[in-house]
């Protein structure tokens, strides 16, 4: 059985998901001014508060960082021995919540306060990015871009001066996922400013389509296993 912890995207997945990202990010920057999937940015204006002795704005730059550290704890708790015995598909079950809960904020009103929707995307951003780090088994990030556009710098450098056929496929994949976020963000501009709120309903699918594509792979790997087991 593959745990949350021990599997590697395929590329179409890790597309899908990067796509995501990019919205996400668009999305809470075009609507609130804010960027809600990393927290570099509201620990360093937390940090601008305290010396500006603005004790509550301080304190409200903590709530989206506390639920970005639930939702990496809750990954953890899932790749435990025992949640594994209680929960069979991890994975689907991280999916299916990051679709719900951006459902829901796709049907709240245009007037919710900011801090719900960059909270629970601050959350979502932590189940996601804590559930897929490795792409065709090397380390990628489906949030943000900056490591991903490095490694993909580096692979390019080395294909051209080794002529490595590794190197190549590396520039390959992950040249892909940083296009593919790029086109999320860009789509993702291009719903907020169109349909507003209910625009992060274009999250959800994308991730309605990773998990389809997840469970295609599921029902492969395993009718893979009974025929190895019935030819053995």
């Amino acid at each position: 059985m593959v745990t949350i912890h021990r599997r590697t995207d395929k590329l179409p997945t890790g597309a899908l998901l990067a796509s995501v990202g990019g919205f996400l990010d668009a999305y809470t920057l075009t609507r609130h001014g804010v960027f809600a999937n990393l927290q570099s940015g509201n620990v360093v204006l937390f940090c601008v508060q305290v010396t500006s002795r603005h004790w509550h704005a301080a304190a409200l730059r903590l709530v989206p960082v506390a639920a970005f550290i639930i939702g990496a704890l809750a990954v953890e708790l899932l790749g435990t021995p025992r949640a594994v015995t209680i929960v069979r598909r991890p994975i689907r079950l991280v999916l299916t919540i990051e679709i719900a809960l951006l459902t829901a904020l796709a049907a709240l009103p245009g007037d919710v306060p900011a801090p719900v929707t960059t909270v629970t995307v601050s959350f979502v951003a932590a189940l996601q990015f804590s559930t897929f780090t490795t792409l065709d088994g090397a380390p990628y990030a489906t949030l943000m871009t900056t490591g991903n556009l490095r490694q993909c710098v580096v692979a390019v450098h080395q294909c051209l001066t080794r002529r490595d056929r590794a190197s190549a496929r590396r520039a390959q994949l992950y040249g892909v996922i940083v296009a593919a976020f790029s086109s999320g963000a860009l789509v993702g501009v291009i719903c907020t400013r169109r349909f507003g709120e209910p625009a992060i309903a274009v999250a959800a699918g994308l991730l309605l389509g990773v998990l389809a594509l997840l469970i295609r792979e599921s029902r492969q790997w395993e009718r893979a296993s009974g025929e190895a087991s019935a030819n053995t």
